[in-house]
């Protein structure tokens, strides 16, 4: 199955032991992982800021970027999903936007951890999400 994965799932499939975590690698399990072209930046910077603030140690982070680095997915350019990332800029951020036009133009699940943006009015994909 396609799913669309955003950086919070990659963040806690890497950095998060509890139950987040755990949804979060089951997610990675999955055939065919796409996201926009930002998201191993994406991942870095906030693997980054978890370290400035003591969250995570350096080499937990060292090895969390290392296992980015190697997990396979497909990544897709923005130009294709501009005018509906524009679109979305009333309710979402771009950033998280381009991961709703891709989830939409693929008709598959974007999962995420972000309950603020799977309630978000606006996006046509449906999410992926853990119960709680």
């Amino acid at each position: 199955m396609t799913l669309v994965v955003d950086a919070s799932v990659v963040i806690a499939a890497f950095t998060n032991d509890g139950p987040d975590g755990r949804w979060a690698e089951r997610q990675l399990l999955n055939d065919h992982l796409v996201a926009p072209h930002l998201l191993p930046a994406e991942v870095a910077n906030t693997l980054r800021r978890q370290v400035l603030r003591g969250a995570t140690s350096p080499s937990a982070a060292a090895l969390a970027h290392a296992d980015l680095l190697a997990l396979t997915i497909e990544l897709f350019s923005y130009e294709p999903f501009a005018q509906r990332v524009w679109e979305l800029r009333g309710n979402i951020t771009a950033y998280d936007a381009w991961y709703v036009a891709l989830a939409e133009f693929l008709n598959t699940p974007l999962a995420t951890l972000d309950r603020k943006l799977a309630a978000a009015p606006g996006p046509r994909c449906t999410f992926a999400t853990p119960v709680h």
